[in-house]
C-alpha cells in the first residue's frame, strides 16, 4: 500500500484515517437525533408534563414516569452509539442497530401518548436501521 493512502476497513477496525462513509455518517447523526428526542421525551415523563394523554385504554399502558425512564434510557444509549458510528467504532454499529430497534418498538408503543413525535421518531429509526444494515464489508 503506498504511504499516504487511506485503507478502508470492515465493521472491526477503524478507518485509518478514511472519511465515514455517507450512511454510517447518515446513521450516526440520526442515532444522535433520535437519542436527543427520546432523551426530551423523556424527560418530560418524568416531569409529568400535561403534554401526553393517553386515549383510551391501552395494552401497553404505563404510567407516564415509567414512560419517561425507558425513554431516557433508550435516548442516552442511542447517543452513545450515535457517537460510536461517527468515530467509526465497531461496536457502534450493533449499539445502533440494537438501539434503534428497541426505539422503534417502544416508539410503537408510545403511539397512542403523543403519535406525531411517535411516527416522527419511528421514522428516523427505520432509516437508521437501513443505513446500519446495509454496510458491507470490503475486503482489505
Amino acid at each position: 500500500m503506498a504511504q499516504g493512502s487511506h485503507e478502508r476497513r470492515g465493521p472491526t477496525g477503524d478507518t485509518g484515517g478514511a472519511a465515514l462513509p455517507g450512511a454510517s455518517m447518515f446513521a450516526g447523526i440520526g442515532l444522535s437525533v433520535s437519542g436527543t428526542l427520546s432523551i426530551l421525551l423523556g424527560a418530560a415523563g418524568i416531569a409529568q408534563d400535561s403534554l401526553f394523554s393517553p386515549s383510551g385504554h391501552y395494552a401497553y399502558q404505563f404510567n407516564l414516569t415509567s414512560w419517561g425512564w425507558i425513554h431516557l434510557v433508550i435516548g442516552v444509549w442511542l447517543s452513545v452509539a450515535g457517537i460510536g458510528v461517527l468515530a467509526a467504532r465497531s461496536w457502534g454499529r450493533w449499539a445502533g442497530l440494537t438501539g434503534a430497534a428497541i426505539s422503534l418498538i417502544t416508539q410503537f408503543m408510545f403511539i397512542p401518548y403523543y403519535p406525531l413525535w411517535s411516527i416522527t421518531v419511528m421514522t428516523v429509526d427505520l432509516l437508521v436501521l437501513w443505513a446500519l444494515a446495509r454496510f458491507q464489508v470490503r475486503p482489505a
